[in-house]
């Protein structure tokens, strides 16, 4: 691995590609750490500092448990591999950045694996045509992307409605339970969300490896798993409190069995996702599980209105992304070719 890494040369580009691709999976973190801790912290269950550092240590772990199916799905299924080069996949990741930071700003939960499935298809796209999509791996994502909110809602519903049941006649002291509980449901949920999303970067950096020639066959190097689980972990530490805010408080008022139940939903969809190499998104996934648990107890409760602006978010996603991957392909090609 060294000596191929010595005679690709490391330039200066393919350095800061690498770097982009960190920064994109810190923004990552950072801006999804609001759906592992929202719930967790709204209903007192762990004060804020402590869930994110929980969170923030099982994110660096996960990767190194569960594989890297999702990594190999990103980087080697969704454009072929003609059309893996730098220029593609470094716009793709410019324009992931930048809908993360739009949204981040605005307090609204996207998702970023829409972003770079977007941004990598808008890229691609441009550069080669539409024939460089692989129809059966963006297939393959954009069922696992589109199912996995209804799994979560549908999931969340019925979860919650078997709590409900089973706790009847409880006295107010299951409180006490639920909020302790978090604390092995939450770390569930980062580990889940952790093997998923720093699998993403894994796969882009390896995508750029192979096309600048310092790997001969997609496979995914220790270090590139070392670094992404370690960038997601510091953008996790440090926290999208904006969005937090959004999941945590303005659907509906968070419980304790509420922050339980959506977390164990959340876990158990995200998980299986990943161990089944599907890139799904953990912002749709929590926030659907958030509507689902809520609505279990009543329909009135959702405040339906927040629910609409996160959806339209979720829509514009991949157009959006792809727009703005296009548009920096423009510029990025005459500097990488």
């Amino acid at each position: 691995m060294k000596k191929r890494m010595r005679d690709a040369n490391m330039s200066p580009l393919l350095i800061a590609f690498i770097v982009t691709a960190l920064a994109f999976d810190f923004l990552n973190g950072f801006h999804d750490s609001a759906n592992i801790v929202a719930t967790m912290i709204s209903s007192r269950a762990m004060s804020p500092r402590r869930a994110l550092l929980l969170s923030a240590a099982a994110h660096f772990i996960a990767p190194f448990l569960f594989g890297v199916a999702v990594a190999t799905v990103i980087g080697h299924e969704v454009v072929q591999p003609y059309a893996s080069t730098m220029a593609v996949v470094l716009s793709a990741l410019l324009a992931a950045i930048v809908w993360n930071l739009i949204t981040w700003s605005l307090g609204i939960p996207s998702s970023s694996s829409h972003a770079l499935v977007g941004g990598l298809v808008g890229a691609a796209i441009v550069g080669y045509g539409v024939d460089a999509v692989q129809l059966h791996g963006l297939t393959k994502v954009t069922v696992a992307l589109l199912l996995s909110p209804p799994v979560g809602l549908l999931g969340g519903y019925a979860f919650m409605k078997l709590v409900l049941f089973l706790a009847r006649g409880a006295s107010p002291r299951i409180n006490w339970f639920f909020k302790r509980a978090q604390t092995f449901t939450a770390l569930g949920l980062a580990l889940s969300h952790g093997t998923n999303d720093a699998q993403k970067t894994m796969g882009i950096i390896t995508m750029g490896l192979v096309g600048a020639g310092v790997l001969k066959q997609f496979q995914v190097p220790w270090w590139v798993v070392t670094a992404s689980a370690s960038a997601i972990s510091l953008g996790t530490a440090l926290g999208g409190w904006r969005i937090i805010r959004t999941l945590g408080g303005k659907f509906y008022k968070i419980r304790p069995v509420h922050g339980f139940t959506t977390q164990v939903t959340s876990t158990a969809v995200i998980l299986g996702a990943a161990l089944l190499g599907g890139p799904v998104s953990t912002t749709q996934v929590v926030s659907s599980a958030i509507l689902g648990v809520g609505s279990a107890e009543r329909l009135s409760k959702v405040r339906w209105k927040v629910a609409g602006n996160i959806l339209t978010a979720w829509i514009l996603t991949i157009p959006a992304s792809g727009l703005l991957a296009a548009l920096a392909y423009l510029m990025v090609r005459r500097i990488v070719m």
